[in-house]
């Protein structure tokens, strides 16, 4: 088993019921042993599309690093992801930010993911379930990471773990 994590955004339709979903079939891949609180976030890029709802998944798994990614685009399909761009708004999104404390550099496979040290929707949920977590590359944990992001502007709890509690494997 190897523990991943998993990113989790939706802005569009029933937010809230995407990412129950998409954690009610990541339970499959394995052991979900974590689930941050729920925050309420800025777009980024493409500012004119609406606010999203973030949070993050601890998940043991025995997939490799690709088979995990690839089910979780499955997933993604699912709910109605459509792919039309880059930063564009989406039912939900499902981002591998870190598998065990591999580095992997692949065609469509980079973990840690390589915009997670400066993504305040990522390590804020990211610091409620791993804040100890270290990025193998930066040599930083998450708490340190999202410290050197300073405040909290754009991004805000707004409901705690238990929104998805019973998700989580016993």
């Amino acid at each position: 088993m190897i523990e991943a994590c998993i990113g989790l955004g939706s802005n569009l339709g029933d937010r809230r019921a995407h990412l129950r979903g998409g954690l009610l079939e990541m339970r499959a891949l394995g052991r979900l042993r974590a689930v941050s609180p729920l925050f309420e976030t800025e777009p980024v890029g493409l500012r004119e599309q609406p606010r999203f709802l973030n949070a993050v998944a601890l998940l043991d798994t025995e997939l490799t690093a690709r088979e995990l990614l690839g089910r979780l685009l499955e997933i993604e399909a699912r709910h109605g992801r459509v792919r039309s761009g880059k930063d564009r708004p989406r039912t939900l999104d499902l981002d591998l930010l870190f598998y065990g404390g591999q580095v992997i550099r692949e065609p469509g496979l980079e973990a840690p993911h390589p915009r997670l040290h400066g993504r305040r929707f990522v390590l804020a949920p990211m610091a409620a379930v791993a804040p100890a977590w270290r990025h193998p590359l930066r040599g930083k944990t998450v708490a340190e990471m999202l410290a050197e992001l300073g405040g909290r502007a754009g991004v805000e709890e707004v409901e705690s773990a238990a929104w998805a509690a019973d998700l989580i494997s016993p």
